[in-house]
């Protein structure tokens, strides 16, 4: 018997990685040493800080794999996929360095993969991120027909002392909210369980896009404009709004004794999330629980610096809202959505 007859097809494997070269060399950085094929990506990182401190990341994409797979679109899943772990190390500051990636399918499928990894290779250049390196696993028996996982795994850097880290927060500071692309990454269990119970309505237009576009519309990608906010303001803290959604993350940065007053009526809930709260019926604490309902990112920034960070925000075509501020804590409640 050979490998082949058991499931695993070397050849094609060696295809994939011939096809996805030319994708993945324009994700390169200068600092990138050597290229694809090597038991360990190399990455120089002389000369570039001071005194650099390390940020890493992992995640993946869900079930909106399912998703994807279901309506067979492999384009750019591969762009949430980036982003999930992008946004989160550019909360503290950090500049993402480098992406690896691990595709796993029961039997390779050299088009979908390569359509996969050019939407990973698509989000690390628009991040300025590299894709160094990554795994293409094919398991037979571990997946059914035309599935696939995905994880990635990210390093970024920052300036230990331009790393944030919360302390500089204070009652009274200001909530940006930074508009999301849609549900992005994160809900997707139950954003499936609506769409199936409603008939899988793929067509139906939601705020003059078919509903399937709107919930596979890839995460959107902070990286650029933010660092390029960081370098001209001092943002005190930063969040990604992912699973957990406005309830739970924000105040993932916010230090012991403060809390949160958010003001739902600063921006208009986005055609989607309204199409999924009344479909599933959905209560708005689970909404703000479960989605980020239409802010995919916040910044908390003192109030005279408020103006000057709107101004850039609109100069770099960031829709955006002041959402709320932060305050004194009071009993155990430290989110109050209102």
């Amino acid at each position: 018997m050979t490998y082949r007859d058991a499931g695993v097809d070397i050849d094609a494997g060696n295809e994939l990685v011939e096809r996805i070269k030319p994708l993945v060399k324009r994700s390169f950085r200068p600092e990138v040493m050597g290229g694809l094929g090597g038991f360990g990506a190399l990455f120089d990182l002389s000369g570039k800080y001071r005194e650099p401190v390390l940020v890493s990341g992992t995640d993946g994409v869900g079930t909106k794999l399912k998703l994807a797979q279901q309506l067979g679109r492999h384009d750019t899943i591969g762009i949430d996929l980036v982003a999930m772990c992008v946004n989160d190390v550019l909360v503290q500051g950090a500049e993402p360095l480098f992406f690896l990636d691990y595709f796993a399918t029961g039997k390779l499928d050299v088009d979908t993969t390569v359509s996969v990894v050019g939407g990973i290779a698509r989000g690390c250049e628009l991040s300025g991120c590299a894709l160094i390196g990554g795994e293409t696993a094919e398991m037979p028996d571990m997946y059914g027909p035309g599935e696939y996982d995905l994880a990635g795994f990210c390093v970024a850097a920052v300036e230990k002392s331009k790393l944030l880290d919360g302390a500089k927060v204070r009652a009274g500071d200001v909530l940006i909210g930074v508009a999301s692309s849609g549900p992005h990454s994160n809900g997707y269990s139950l954003v499936r369980r609506i769409y199936d119970r409603a008939g899988r309505p793929a067509d139906i237009d939601v705020g003059g896009v078919k509903l399937a576009d709107a919930l596979m519309a890839p995460t959107t990608l902070y990286v650029k404009p933010v660092l390029e906010l960081l370098q001209a303001h001092d943002l005190h803290a930063m969040a990604h709004i992912t699973g957990g959604g406005l309830t739970e993350n924000i105040i993932r940065v916010i230090p012991d004794g403060l809390g949160l007053d958010i003001d739902a009526s600063a921006w208009t809930l986005p055609p989607v999330f309204d199409w999924l709260q009344r479909e599933g019926a959905v209560e708005n604490a689970e909404m703000w629980r479960t989605f980020n309902c239409g802010i995919g990112f916040v910044l908390v920034v003192a109030p005279d610096q408020l103006a000057a960070v709107q101004a850039d925000l609109i100069r770099l075509q960031l829709a955006h809202w002041q959402i709320g501020e932060v305050v004194t804590a009071h009993g155990g409640e430290r989110v109050r959505i209102g």
